[in-house]
Formats: structure tokens, sequence, C-alpha cells
């Protein structure tokens, strides 16, 4: 049971990594042009050489934006929170009951990673400058959308786990 307790745990932390990463590393979209910089893209910044913040990500044409922005960072929270939620529960809920609040809070965590990604996808070609549109997807992108569904396996396990000696 120890095993599986700290396979589960260890899961769970690697999913959080993962959000933090997504969320904090500039590389949700890349442009490489022969011959000129890298330039890097994410949810709050373009940067080259030099940051500058995504153009009109504070306006209302970029409500879009401030949407992946608050779902990914209430992702985070989320899956911070569950992971606490498991470790009071760990110690208080009674043998043979199952870890049900817990279990919740991760599947809310991976529907918000889920939205978040998908909202970018979708509206992607609308906020990114002329000089910025022939780019790719970059790894940032990648680890919110393997976040989703480690999340969502995360958020199942506790939902079959039952406390157990």
């Amino acid at each position: 049971m120890l095993v599986i307790l700290a396979f589960i745990i260890l899961f769970h932390l690697a999913a959080a990594i993962l959000l933090f990463v997504a969320t904090i590393h500039n590389a949700w979209w890349v442009v490489s042009k022969p011959g000129q910089d890298v330039i890097y893209s994410d949810l709050w910044y373009s940067c080259n050489s030099t940051c500058v913040s995504v153009k009109n990500s504070h306006s209302r044409d970029a409500a879009y934006l401030q949407a992946v922005q608050a779902t990914m960072i209430l992702a985070i929270i989320l899956c911070c929170v569950s992971f606490f939620v498991f470790i009071l529960q760990l110690f208080r809920i009674k043998q043979g009951e199952r870890f049900i609040f817990t279990a919740v809070i991760q599947l809310l965590a991976s529907l918000c990673v889920m939205v978040a990604a998908s909202i970018y996808t979708a509206q992607n070609d609308s906020f990114h400058e002329s000089d910025l549109k022939k780019g790719n997807y970059g790894s940032s992108f990648i680890l919110a959308w393997i976040s989703f569904p480690m999340t969502l396996i995360s958020g199942s396990m506790y939902l079959v786990l039952r406390k157990r000696k």
C-alpha cells in the first residue's frame, strides 16, 4: 500500500510541476526566422533579446488570453489545494473511505487545464501580430496538454483509492 501511495503522491507532484512550468515558462508560441533571433511568446510576454508584454493583452480584444491566464492559474491553485486536501484526508478519514473531495478538486484542475489549452488553440491566430503568425506551438503549450491527462488520471486514481492499512 505504501508503494501505491508513494506513486500517487509522485504522480500528483509531477502533474503540479508540469502545470507550473507550462504556465510560467515563455514558450507557448515559438517563431524562428532564418538569420534572426528566435521569438518566444507565452501568456504574458513576447521575448527575443528583450521581453515586452503581449500586444493588447489588457484590452477587451484579448479576453480569451485573459481566460487562458486565469484558467491556468486556477488549475495550479486547484492542483495544489487537492494535494493538501489529500494529505489532510490521509490522516483524517476513516479506514475504507474514498478520497472523493480530493478527486473532485483534482478533476476540476484537469478541466481548467483543458479549457485553457483549448481556448489557446482555438484563438491562437487572432492574437499574434503579423510577424508572429508563422510560428509553432512551443514546449509550454505541449506541457499544458500533457498535464491535462496527468491531472485527469490523478483525479481518477483518487476516486478509486480507498484508505487501507
